[in-house]
């Protein structure tokens, strides 16, 4: 796949401004999109946007297709008279998930309970029309969520039997006894795609494009697990045998240890890969390019025992990464795909990676613990410039954070690299731009900056520290922190590197 000489910027929606606790998909994204138009971007990347439990992580989701409800903007619903919107009182700057739970859930009830009494015919056959079209996924979901709310919030596994097993005497009693909970959270999915497809019209028609991240693996607590645990390797409760993660690395002694269950890749591959067709077929209704997170887990993954508490006591296992993407190119033709190779990566990966054509990533803080041979240099990278180049990613420190902990050696040799390039810098607040400007010089076709490191801010703004099971995805732009000033200085970057 080529991509056009370009820039753009990362910034998760959560992490938007606005008055109702976390950023939704409303006037503030539109307005995120103009920002990006009127200073020479080309991208919005964002991260999962699957609905969240506990943790909040969006790589762990409760579907591998349902948008994520606390995105939805509640203004259009107070608007139309389903429901009365007050200041919930919670932070601007973070968000409080549970404060957030609290108060969002509540007011999404009410405002279907609004729209049930009060929608005009119109709205309701759209919704009906939405319920008939998606119900190959809408309908698992939908009674998954149900029976959550309804076990208090338990995972599926710890549910009655007859419910676990998917009994379909103890599945017609559910849907019908939970009709009305089942119905609400198909309208909120309705919602979510809805105002999803009106963010995405706005982006195509200022010229602009969006980049999904789409996690490799699913949550054990997920609508897909619960409805085809045959997909899994799981035991007769239908807990994994063996979990997903990668050996020890760059971010922890002793490997991370996601716990996600791994595919019995023999079943997907007799079902013709349906899961993984229809799972793309919908990310790419969501976005222009799909970033595949983990994508060596397609030549071979790191397999855990579940009973192990680290990821240490693992071993690799080969994966049918060709045959799936042979009949991913089969059914969607030249995909636009961008491969996460991160991490432990084989001659095997880069030669699949390459077979099919997709860029892969530079991540520009991985670049300055060795030696000029480090193929996150820029000067390392190819000539065709397939690459897509970033200074950190929602897993990295800020750059500012990443500089100020840095080595003796990583900051000796990343001066006397930049002064190469011709890029210096006289404080460390200026770092981040320094490195963006390396960035917007290399041969990499596209450049994608965390809008922390447009602002400068430090470890105060991370995003997520792997291996930490709470307390992340939590940061927030405050209004009027993204300014002018800072698109202007990435428009002449862009301007002076051939991106624009």
């Amino acid at each position: 796949m080529e991509l056009p000489r370009a820039y753009g910027l990362l910034l998760h929606p959560t992490s938007l401004p606005g008055p109702y606790g976390i950023g939704v998909l409303g006037e503030e994204a539109q307005a995120f999109l103009r920002f990006l138009k009127a200073f020479g971007g080309r991208y919005w990347q964002v991260l999962p946007l699957g609905p969240t439990g506990y943790g909040d992580s969006p790589y762990q989701a409760f579907s591998a297709f349902a948008g994520n409800p606390y995105l939805i903007d509640l203004r259009p619903l107070a608007e139309s008279g389903y429901v009365a919107l007050k200041d919930p009182g919670l932070p601007q700057g973070r968000v409080d998930y549970g404060g957030l739970y609290a108060w969002k859930w509540p007011v999404l009830r009410a405002a279907f309970q609004g729209f049930q009494e009060r929608a005009p015919q119109g709205e309701r056959e759209a919704f009906q029309e939405f319920w008939e079209r998606e119900a190959f996924w809408l309908r698992d979901y939908a009674l998954f969520m149900a029976l959550k709310e309804a076990h208090g919030g338990l995972p599926w596994n710890r549910w009655p039997l007859p419910l676990r097993l998917r009994e379909e005497r103890a599945l017609k009693e559910a849907e019908a006894k939970l009709s009305e909970e089942v119905s609400f959270h198909a309208w909120t999915q309705w919602l979510f795609s809805r105002q999803w497809h009106a963010l995405r019209e706005e982006a195509e028609a200022l010229g602009l494009a969006l980049i999904g991240d789409m996690p490799i693996f699913v949550a054990e607590d997920s609508a897909e697990v619960w409805a085809h645990p045959e997909w899994f390797h799981l035991d007769e409760e239908g807990r994994p045998t063996v979990v997903a993660g990668v050996p020890p690395d760059y971010f922890s002694e002793t490997g991370q240890r996601w716990g996600n269950p791994l595919y019995r890749w023999e079943v997907l591959e007799r079902e013709g890969f349906s899961f993984w067709v229809e799972r793309l077929g919908k990310a790419l209704e969501l976005f222009h390019l799909v970033r595949i997170d983990h994508f060596r887990g397609f030549e071979a993954y790191w397999e855990i025992p579940a009973s192990c508490p680290t990821a240490v006591e693992g071993r690799w296992v080969k994966a049918p990464g060709e045959k799936l993407f042979l009949k991913i190119q089969e059914t969607f033709g030249q995909v636009p795909i961008l491969a996460e190779d991160l991490g432990v990566i084989t001659p095997e990966v880069v030669a699949l990676r390459e077979r099919f054509g997709l860029p892969g990533m530079k991540v520009l803080q991985f670049a300055f613990d060795g030696g000029m041979e480090n193929p996150f240099l820029p000067h390392n990278y190819p000539p065709h410039g397939r690459v897509v180049v970033y200074t950190g990613t929602h897993d990295n420190d800020t750059t500012l954070g990443w500089y100020r902990t840095a080595t003796p050696h990583e900051r000796a040799f990343l001066e006397r690299y930049l002064g190469e390039w011709g890029i210096g810098f006289q404080r460390e607040e200026e770092v981040p731009w320094a490195l963006m400007h390396l960035g917007m010089k290399s041969v990499a076709k596209l450049a994608i900056y965390p809008v922390q490191d447009v602002l400068a801010l430090g470890s105060e703004a991370r995003m997520n520290y792997p291996g930490r099971p709470s307390g992340n995805w939590a940061w927030r732009l405050r209004p009027g922190e993204l300014r002018p000033e800072h698109g202007e200085r990435l428009l002449w970057m862009a301007k002076a590197t051939d991106r624009v």
